[in-house]
């Protein structure tokens, strides 16, 4: 996997936002970096959707860990937007169970292959033109939290090549695979000894 050290030259705006995710992001221009701190009054799947409406139709990956009851309608909305041309979900293996019906949803519009598992817990998102290469981050989940929240955007760049070369690496698993196979798709055992995976093992079941 590359390596990157090179110093960013592109220039960085960072600002407090009290507003919608559209406010918060402007307009998406060639090159630009962003990092905001907002209460939490919009979530990545509104960051999602702004960026969207200026930029689509895109394809977009979306990494979450698990999608919890109350975010089921924004993620459906999101499934449904003529805005999305072909989409991938990195998911947790953890919300096989909790989020079957939606993840075999999200299978039949984008193809079989559209989702991986894997044991996660970032929040990324890329939405990807002919123009575009964007990269979206931050502590929010996929709804709006009434918290502290910290979110970056940038396009190009090495930190968007580099999501792409590792969801490229990433297996295509079954909806049934072992816990077995998402730690080896995880590459946990590069960055950890197998003793201290021990207590993690088994699939988790998310309330």
């Amino acid at each position: 996997m590359k390596l990157y050290s090179a110093k960013s030259k592109r220039r960085t705006q960072a600002k407090e936002c009290f507003k919608t995710a559209s406010d918060c992001i402007g307009t998406v221009v060639p090159g630009m970096a962003l990092f905001a701190i907002t209460r939490g009054q919009f979530s990545m799947l509104d960051a999602i959707q702004a960026c969207l409406e200026q930029v689509g139709p895109a394809k977009i990956s979306l990494w979450t860990w698990t999608i919890a009851d109350y975010e089921i309608e924004c993620f459906t909305a999101l499934q449904k937007s003529k805005k999305v041309v072909d989409a991938t979900l990195v998911i947790d293996h953890g919300a096989r169970n909790k989020n079957h019906e939606l993840i075999s949803k999200w299978q039949d519009q984008f193809g079989p292959d559209s989702v991986r598992y894997v044991c996660n817990h970032a929040k990324i998102a890329t939405i990807e033109t002919s123009k575009f290469k964007l990269l979206l981050r931050g502590s929010m989940n996929l709804n709006f939290n009434p918290r502290f929240e910290q979110f970056d955007i940038t396009e190009g760049g090495a930190d968007f090549d580099l999501i792409k070369e590792v969801e490229n690496e990433l297996p295509i698993l079954p909806n049934n695979c072992s816990g077995k196979d998402v730690y080896k798709a995880s590459r946990l055992g590069d960055a950890f000894e197998s003793e201290q995976l021990d207590m993690f093992k088994g699939l988790k079941v998310w309330k």
